[in-house]
Formats: structure tokens, sequence, C-alpha cells
């Protein structure tokens, strides 16, 4: 992506996640809006949009099967029920944070804050990455399998991201790097 797509990736995460009365959109219950609309907010053009949908290598946008419609497939701090399936999970999974979380994850458990929903990973480097972005990375392995035994409905992201409603800290595990990359 370019600079330019980056940037327009970003605002369109604020206004389809976070913000939509910011820049003058509605998200409808599940969280579509009129990709025109969206368009017309921020001061691009339908292909812009398109195209940032097309070659974000997050994929944190789906468009709707008429072509007309634009969501954020996770993420969101509005209130949206996007209907995403249950899932069986993996028996782990991953969730990258940084050191300074740390204590309180391991005594609270991980929670989705501002957010509908813990997001998870089943790859090792993709919840390394996530972490990077904030500080030096600490990897957590989930006992996903365990969970979803215990009660807990995960759901599955069209982009490969993993939702719970919160993982307790007895479910929590910290990768020890120095043991490779178990996974």
């Amino acid at each position: 992506m370019t600079n330019d797509d980056t940037r327009l990736s970003r605002r369109m995460s604020l206004a389809l996640r976070h913000r939509p009365d910011d820049v003058g959109i509605t998200l409808d219950a599940a969280g579509w809006t009129d990709i025109a609309a969206l368009a017309a907010a921020l001061a691009c053009g339908r292909d812009d949009v398109l195209r940032v949908v097309r070659t974000s290598d997050k994929r944190r946008f789906e468009i709707s099967h008429d072509g007309t419609r634009i969501r954020a497939v996770q993420g969101h701090s509005v209130a949206v029920e996007l209907g995403h399936p249950a899932v069986e999970p993996p028996e782990r999974l991953f969730h990258g944070t940084v050191a300074r979380f740390l204590e309180s994850i391991l005594a609270n458990g991980l929670t989705p804050r501002a957010r509908h929903d813990v997001h998870l990973s089943s790859s090792l480097e993709t919840a390394r990455a996530v972490a990077a972005r904030r500080g030096t990375p600490v990897i957590l392995i989930v006992a996903s399998g365990a969970m979803a035994r215990a009660g807990h409905a995960f759901t599955l992201a069209p982009n490969g991201v993993w939702l719970v409603g919160e993982v307790p800290p007895q479910f929590l595990a910290v990768l020890d790097e120095a043991e490779g990359d178990q996974g």
C-alpha cells in the first residue's frame, strides 16, 4: 500500500470501527454503510476505498455481496452485531502485548476494554507483529481449546482474527521465547 492508502485505511478504520458520526456516516446494526457515502465523507473516490480493501494485508474491511456496502470485520468500539459464526478454536491461540501490561493481564485476564471482543491469532508471527507496534513484545499463549470446553464461545472474523469475549487468567501462559517458537 502507498502512504496515501495507509492514511486512507486508518481513516476508514476510525470511521467504520469507532467514530462514524465524526465523518457523518451511519452504520446499520451489522456495521455496514454505503461505500459511496463513506467515500464522500472521507473526500475520496469509490475506487480509492475499493483499492484499500483489495490491497490491505490486514484485511480489516469487507464488501457486501452486492458490492454496494462496506464494513470493518472486527475491532469495533461502537455497538454492532457482526454475526460471525461460532467456531471451534484450535487448542491454542496467541495474543501479542507488551511488558508494561503483563502483570495486570496475568492477574485479571484479557478483556476487550473499549472494543467488543478480545482479538487472538492462530499465528505466532502475527501476535509478535501486533505487539511490536507498541513496544517490546510479549506473547501470550491462550488455552483456547480448554476455554471452549469450559463454555467460552469463539468466532472467527473473515480476516482470520479469532474473537472471544474475554480470556480469564487461568487460560493464559507467557511464551518463553528461549524455548523457540512452539507453533
